[in-house]
């Protein structure tokens, strides 16, 4: 029996009836050859981790920009964040492990420069908008390993594309990781608004907090024993209503308080124009694109490949080039003795 078999064994020995089996996988767009130890979403798994889109994740904002200090959340935190939470809630519904860290490694690899105001100003300049979950897809299908992407199982790429709240996922795993990201975002991102000083722990309505706790901790403890509570041995990934109520609450907190604050929106009107002049260089300039960009420009238009490298970019990077293209380079003078 194979390391493999073996891990076949134990799913069927101790996974859910409702759990997607790593052997029942839907499989790939391009056969492949195997793996004898590991199942193929511990493949997928792996290829999401080694790829370049995840390694510029710890360069890319989650809501402040830029910020000064070395325990902010930054997209690769959070992305970590969402792993472990969602394999958090798979254990304990006796769901697909395995699946549910793919998906969640995955989820945000096609985020752009400077959070979710980088999104919101691409999809205002992309004639067929944009939306960061359908751009991690197209990650993995197409711009990843020289434009032949990672080609991933379906159930992995459909986890990723249908995260958002509005999504809905084929697999309960993929569910996992939708509320995952809910509850990692909301609270990390708390915990970032109080050390930026934007808020105090009090802050938080005391009607929320005597529901979902009064530390990061305490409330996605909360969150993941509701949803245990309310979805286990059953056909669904759900938390009890009082407290998906209450988490929605502090959702619409967090974005009146923090997301759309000072301090948050500061300086979104220069990542804008930033982005905007970049996006129109390239769009008029096409040429001016790396090399690797160039090749895509004869399956896609010009204004879809420009997306991809502009959404692709860090926060610093997206700066660098910018700067290299509108600010003037310094000049050198020869001391002639004057």
């Amino acid at each position: 029996m194979t390391l493999k078999d073996r891990t076949y064994a134990i799913e069927d020995a101790f996974l859910s009836l409702y759990a997607c089996k790593s052997k029942n996988t839907l499989g790939r767009d391009r056969e492949e050859e195997p793996c004898a130890m590991r199942t193929e979403f511990q493949r997928d798994r792996d290829r999401i981790i080694y790829c370049k889109a995840f390694r510029r994740l710890k360069n890319k904002t989650q809501v402040f920009f830029s910020p000064e200090g070395d325990h902010y959340i930054t997209r690769l935190t959070h992305t970590l964040d969402v792993s472990q939470i969602a394999r958090s809630i798979a254990r304990t519904l006796s769901l697909n492990e395995d699946l549910a860290e793919a998906i969640a490694l995955g989820h945000d690899l096609g985020h752009t420069p400077f959070g979710h105001s980088g999104e919101r100003i691409l999809d205002k300049l992309v004639p067929t908008g944009f939306k960061h979950n359908e751009q991690s897809v197209r990650v993995v299908e197409v711009l990843e390993k020289d434009g032949n992407g990672l080609n991933l199982t379906k159930e992995v790429r459909d986890g990723i594309l249908h995260h958002p709240k509005s999504g809905n996922p084929s697999t309960l795993e993929g569910r996992c990781v939708s509320l995952a990201d809910r509850v990692a975002y909301i609270n990390h991102d708390l915990d970032d608004a109080i050390r930026a000083g934007i808020l105090k722990s009090n802050d938080i309505p005391e009607d929320i907090r005597a529901i979902l706790g009064n530390s990061s901790r305490e409330r996605i403890n909360t969150a993941i024993s509701s949803i245990y509570r309310n979805s286990v041995g059953k056909n669904f990934v759900k938390m009890e209503a009082e407290v998906e109520d209450a988490s929605e609450r502090l959702r619409e907190f967090m974005f009146d308080k923090v997301y759309f604050s000072p301090t948050a929106k500061g300086e979104e009107e220069k990542a804008e124009r930033m982005l905007t002049e970049t996006y129109r260089f390239f769009v008029k300039n096409p040429d001016k694109l790396p090399q690797g960009y160039l090749k895509l420009l004869d399956k896609f238009s010009k204004e879809q490949v420009v997306c991809d490298y502009l959404s692709s970019m860090t926060d610093r990077y997206a700066v660098y080039t910018f700067n290299k293209i509108f600010v003037p380079k310094g000049w050198t003078f020869i001391d002639e003795g004057n």
